[in-house]
Parts: C-alpha cells; structure tokens; sequence
C-alpha cells in the first residue's frame, strides 16, 4: 500500500508534512542496513528510542485498512477550527475576570460529531502507522530501523501528538468546568485542575470515535472519577497523616519567621507608646511622629514628608528633623524599658536567678569562695 501511495503526485498536507521531516540521508544498499540512529540528532534519538520501548497503542478501525486511507483521512477530510488556549489561566482563576479574559470572551471552537470523527480518525491513524512500522522494525533480524522507517515512524509519531493536542486544547473548558462544580475544601484547585487535565489526555488515547458519542460525554466522566480518586487518595493521606504541613515549620525558615514576628510586635509596641503618649512626647513631638509615619492616618494616605509636617507646624524641615530625632530617642529608650527590656534589668534578673534558694535577709549577697555565672547560679 505504500508503494501504491508513494507513485501518486503528493498532496499538499504530505508536502507540510515533508518539510518537518527529519533530515536523514539515504546511502547505498550497505547504508540502509545500519542503524537509523546514529544518522539521527540526540533529540530524535531519544524520541525514536521512547517509541521502540513499548508497544504503541491505537484504536482500530476498518478505515485504516483501505487502499486509499491515508488520502481519504488526511488530504480528502475536512479543516478542522483550532482552539484559542489563551483564556486558560486555572491557577490565577480570580484575576483573569478581572483582566476581562474570561471562557465566554475567547474564542470557542465547538467541534460537531463528524468533526470530533475526522480528528480522531487522523489520530488513530497516524497511531496505527506508528505501530505497524514498530512491528516491520521487530521482526527484521537487527530489530533497528532503516532510515526510511525512521524519518517515518517519528514522522508519525509527531504527527499523532499534535492532533492529541489539538484534541486536548479543544476540550480543556470542560476540565475547568468540572473543577468549579464539583470543587472540594480539602483539595487545592490547581491540583484538582492538573488531575483533571491528565484524565482528559487519558480519554483522549481511548476514546473510540466509530461508536457514535460525543467525545464530552466520555471526557466528563473520566474526569469526574479522577476528581473521586483523587479526593479518596487525599483523604487516606490525611488519615495516615492528620497534621498539615507548615511552611513556617521549616528549621531553614525558623530565624526569618521568628525575625519577621518580632518586627511586627515591636512595631505594634511602638505605635501603642506614641498613642498613649508613654514616652513623655511634647505635643509638637507627637504631631510629627503622627503626620511623619502615618499612625493616625488611613490605609489610602501616605506619610508625610519633612517639609509637609514642617509647613503644618510652622519651621524648616531641618528643624522637623530634629525634632523627630530627639522623639524617637524617647520612644527607643521607652521602648527598651517596657518591650525589650534593658541591660541593667537582664544583669539585675541574673544577680537574683544566682543567688542560693532558702536564704533570708541579710543573707542575699554572694558567700565566700563561691563563683557567680549569670543564667546559671553560683558555684562552690
């Protein structure tokens, strides 16, 4: 069949088709009985090395066994409309309304029945051409393709992925469609989206257009039974495993998380000092803490700058900045004796945490020949 099909002038989709070959160069009779693959680039090779692992599956059809079959799927069928995947942001799912992107605004391809035939048929196809040339490759004595069976098998194969995506593309609104129904608290919706769109690639390779259903109506129910499977394999997760994982666990992540937790407390410490006035602040003081970091001010207004305080109060904003200096000098060191405590205090708690237990006035100081370590008590 090949060599009847190989006589005819070629179609215009071979000529494409012919331009994406790989670039193998046919010697003599000596030539052919190499191996392909060192005639190959370390792409293709890998690629050709995938394909002869395992058996390549397909779904039959008496169609592929005609003379004519190739020119009937490809070059006689119809144009099939392509899918516009630019709307399909799952992850970022509540920006995309906002950036007016939405499912509706794209454009949509809806393939009919015969559509969805045609497309599968080329798939299959292209499949079954796949593994006719892996079984030709098997039974020669050096189980190695010549070049031609080379340039076509991973011609073939190439051309099975792209209809498989194309396929894909055109249906990946019912995966997003299916995650917002059916959306479960305990699972993350990207992962229910992933789990999703590798049931649909599934349904894809086995799907049989030539029994008369639409391709959704099996899409949808291999995707709602991964979404079961994969609620079931998280919940059997969370028996064995019933605490959460926390990022802020992490010993990597300890002294940044402790840091960013103190930072915060001792911001609020000091906001509470300048508002209760703790500090002993002057009321010019205060007014340029306030307007110069925004204490008081709401979430839209920014905090002010030196001149603008300065032109409130009525002095240069070199004067501002002294005044704000000498302020926060009172907040620090009010800050010190109330949050951070200071370092006559740490010594004072030290002196009493060594001192022996049981003993009574007059008998606080250190004893002879005792050694006192701050933290740790005295030593005979």
């Amino acid at each position: 069949m090949r060599q009847i099909i190989s006589k005819r002038n070629p179609t215009p989709l071979e000529q494409v088709r012919r331009r994406h070959r790989v670039d193998i160069v046919e010697g003599g009779a000596g030539a052919e009985s190499k191996p392909a693959r060192k005639r190959l680039s370390a792409e293709d090779e890998r690629l050709l090395n995938q394909i002869l692992e395992g058996e390549q599956d397909f779904i039959d059809s008496p169609v592929f066994y005609e003379a004519d079959a190739e020119q009937r799927i490809y070059a006689d069928a119809p144009d099939i409309p392509k899918p516009d995947t630019s709307w399909y942001h799952p992850v970022m799912d509540d920006l995309s309304a906002a950036r007016g992107r939405t499912v509706k605004s794209a454009q949509q391809v809806i393939l009919t029945g015969a559509e969805e035939k045609v497309l599968f048929h080329q798939f299959n196809y292209a499949r079954y051409r796949v593994y006719s040339l892996q079984k030709a490759v098997w039974a020669s004595p050096a189980r190695q393709p010549t070049p031609p069976q080379a340039e076509e098998m991973l011609r073939w194969y190439r051309l099975s992925e792209r209809i498989r995506e194309q396929i894909a593309e055109t249906n990946l609104a019912l995966v997003l469609a299916m995650a917002k129904r059916t959306r479960m608290s305990e699972v993350d919706f990207a992962d229910l989206v992933s789990e999703g769109n590798m049931a649909l690639l599934r349904a894809v390779d086995k799907f049989d257009a030539g029994r008369g259903y639409k391709f959704s109506t099996y899409a949808c129910r291999a995707i709602l039974k991964a979404f079961s499977r994969q609620g079931m394999k998280l919940s059997k997760y969370r028996q064995r495993f019933p605490t959460d994982f926390d990022p802020k666990l992490e010993r990597s992540d300890f002294l940044e998380t402790k840091r960013a937790t103190f930072e915060k407390d001792a911001a609020e410490e000091v906001k509470r000092i300048v508002l209760d006035n703790r500090a002993d602040l002057t009321d010019v003081e205060r007014t340029v803490i306030e307007h110069r970091f925004g204490l008081e001010s709401g979430d839209n207004e920014k905090p002010m700058t030196l001149e603008q305080v300065g032109q409130i109060i009525g002095v240069t904003k070199e004067r501002v900045r002294q005044i704000q200096n000498k302020a926060m000098e009172k907040i620090r060191l009010t800050l010190e004796a109330s949050f951070l405590g200071t370092k006559e205090e740490e010594e004072q708690a030290a002196d009493a945490e060594a001192q022996p237990q049981g003993a009574g006035e007059g008998q606080g100081g250190v004893g002879a020949g005792q050694v006192v370590l701050p933290g740790v008590g005295s030593l005979n």
